[in-house]
């Protein structure tokens, strides 16, 4: 990465500092000199040239009647306890009473200081905050923003030598009100600052947003596009030259851009094309990665590992470099016990070797991921099936209103922007289970609208939804007419049919697999979601125990990996998740009344909470096994 001399200072500009029974708590308010440099490299290795990420120390207060900014905490005037970013207020407990009060959310502030080294123009970005972000700089608002998983960013002008006060206002109250707004969470309602926040350094461009596509020959060679936004952030249009390089172990193509003319203030999207006969392609087992490197002389950069790698679809089958491919693993959830979706370096390494523990070859997100998960996806091999759109409880559809309905289409637009050079992620899904054919005339509108503007942006992946398996339709109507593929959720074994007997379910499940193919026998099909919960606390053959959870997971694999008009199958969950506290398990309740449930936790996952393997970790993997790794 280009040494832009850059070189920040970061502190919470702490007046007094204790510890209180191991926490550091802060008094008083902005005033002693900087304690030392606290930006750091940031987690993600690909981005723009001369990130930083602003770490810490933070000072996070939490503020529950909501009288912070008419106390004139804008400007920093509050003390707290020390944090680094990522960072979860509410994370320390999500079941009992602790959990139903935390789930209920609240807010909290952060605030740190920023020295600048020289005067100039940085970009500060935010990769997530939960749930409203309101943000200041020397008691100055540079605006807000709504929902987590999307990233923003604002241009500030820093003057060098001077501290400049930074706060940070997360209000992560009234989850239900949330949801009415189109932001329904199927997970704990985590609030804070719960990504990285990073700074760099502008200059008279920016390049944003690439993207890459290979096409593979009959020959075997990949003819390969790399395209990027090129923003011209001088205020007269100019000529700008984009150069780059696709290198594996020092050696590669350069990537020749025309020149563009780019008015001021303007972005245009520049493309380059090559031709690499004996390429090393990304795939599951052999995930190769080349270092893609563009530039604008002098102004601006763009680092990141790429992987080479073609997804076609041929009728009812997707094949990735030629080969038919068959997805197998678990879908997972950004959450760690005591950090919530606030992820650390190992809480994300921990993930990939859950994974790898069940022999996956892919995974599956409800919402968009975070770009260092991503690349250690990227590196392992392990296809991701992503959600981009609302996430809604099964059959329901919020986003109505034209602003909502806009509000949604913005959402898909962004995630796909931010992981559209990630190889591992092959499709983009819309909805989280439709019921039938769709909840209203919107939801079909927003289904194949954005199909369409998915397929002429990004040509190299599916775009899919998912379907609510205990409603499909008798005829598939217009919602699906668009789309790659179509993913079903199967609780065969569970809300449907828990209470049967072990040859009656195998029954069941069969004949709705079958049900599915002959319903879409055009589309790319898959079962997204299946599974039980388990605990100790029930008995081991019955539902909720440890051996039953490991019986049906296995006979739902075994079914489906007899179907070949079927292209994956995904376990739900890969570990335990937090959840509203009022959970209970759902409609299991009435279907098994004597089962336990913990009451606050998804216990689907093959991993407990604390990410203790369940006995139907050596189940999975040893179901996958002859799978491989999917490609034939």
């Amino acid at each position: 990465m280009r040494d832009t001399g850059l070189k920040l200072v970061v502190s919470a500009a702490l007046a007094v500092a204790m510890l209180v029974g191991g926490t550091a708590v802060v008094l008083g308010a902005i005033g002693s000199r900087p304690q030392g440099e606290s930006l750091v490299p940031p987690a993600a290795h690909g981005g723009p040239d001369g990130r930083l990420a602003v770490a810490g120390p933070w000072v996070q207060a939490r503020d529950p009647d909501d009288t912070g900014e008419l106390a004139g905490w804008a400007a920093g005037h509050f003390g707290g306890r020390l944090v680094t970013l990522p960072n979860v207020a509410n994370a320390a407990k999500v079941t009992g009473a602790a959990g139903v009060a935390a789930y209920r959310g609240g807010i909290a502030w952060y605030r740190t200081t920023l020295i600048a080294p020289r005067t100039g123009s940085f970009a500060l970005r935010f990769e997530s905050v939960h749930h409203v972000a309101e943000v200041w700089l020397d008691g100055q608002l540079l605006g807000t923003h709504t929902g987590a998983y999307l990233p923003f960013e604002f241009t500030l002008r820093l003057r060098e030598g001077v501290p400049h006060r930074l706060v940070v206002k997360a209000d992560y109250r009234f989850p239900s009100r949330q949801k009415r707004e189109g932001w329904h969470r199927t997970w704990f309602n985590y609030g804070g600052i719960n990504r990285e926040v990073t700074l760099r350094p502008l200059g008279r461009s920016e390049l944003e947003a690439p993207a890459l596509r290979t096409q593979l020959s009959p020959g075997g060679a990949a003819t390969v596009d790399v395209s990027v936004l090129v923003h011209n952030r001088s205020d007269w249009a100019r000529t700008v030259q984009v150069r780059g390089t696709l290198r594996r172990r020092g050696s590669g193509p350069d990537l020749v851009f025309s020149p563009v003319r780019v008015g001021g203030g303007q972005t245009r999207r520049v493309t380059s094309r090559v031709v690499i006969k004996d390429p090393a392609l990304w795939a599951p087992g052999s995930p190769s990665l080349y270092a893609l490197h563009l530039a604008v002389a002098g102004e601006s950069a763009w680092d990141d590992q790429v992987g080479l790698r073609e997804i076609r679809r041929e009728g009812n089958i997707v094949l990735l470099n030629g080969k038919r491919l068959r997805l197998h693993g678990a879908s997972i959830n950004e959450d760690a016990e005591g950090h919530g979706d606030a992820l650390t370096s190992a809480d994300m390494d921990a993930i990939v070797r859950e994974l790898k523990a069940v022999g996956a070859n892919a995974t599956r997100a409800q919402h968009a991921l975070s770009a260092p998960l991503l690349e250690r996806l990227d590196r392992a091999g392990i296809m991701v099936w992503q959600g981009v759109g609302p996430v809604d409880a099964p059959g329901a559809w919020t986003s109505s209103t034209p602003a909502l309905a806009h509000a949604a289409r913005e959402r898909v637009r962004v995630s796909v922007r931010q992981e559209q050079l990630h190889p591992s992620v092959i499709a983009w899904n819309l909805v989280n289970e439709i019921a039938g054919n769709g909840h209203d005339a919107s939801q079909v509108a927003y289904v194949r609208d954005m199909a369409r503007e998915l397929h002429q942006r990004d040509p190299g992946r599916l775009v899919a939804v998912d379907l609510w398996g205990a409603h499909p339709p008798a005829v598939p109507g217009a919602i699906y007419r668009d789309v790659d593929a179509v993913a079903l959720t199967n609780y065969v074994g569970w809300y449907e049919g828990g209470d049967e007997s072990r040859a009656d379910i195998v029954a069941r499940l069969h004949d709705t697999a079958v049900g599915f193919t002959r319903t879409f026998k055009n589309k790319v099909l898959l079962v997204s979601e299946f599974g039980a919960e388990a605990n100790g606390s029930n008995p081991l053959d019955a539902p909720g125990g440890y051996d039953y959870q490991s019986w049906l997971l296995r006979r739902h694999i075994k079914t489906y990996s007899s179907m070949s008009a079927l292209s994956g199958m995904l376990v739900w969950n890969l570990q335990d998740f937090g959840v509203a506290p009022t959970f209970a398990g759902g409609s299991i309740s009435s279907v098994v009344p004597d089962i336990h449930i913990e009451r606050g936790l998804n216990t689907k996952g093959l991993f407990d909470y604390a990410g203790r393997p369940k006995p139907a970790v050596a189940a999975v993997r040893r179901a996958f096994a002859p799978l491989g790794t999917g490609l034939s």
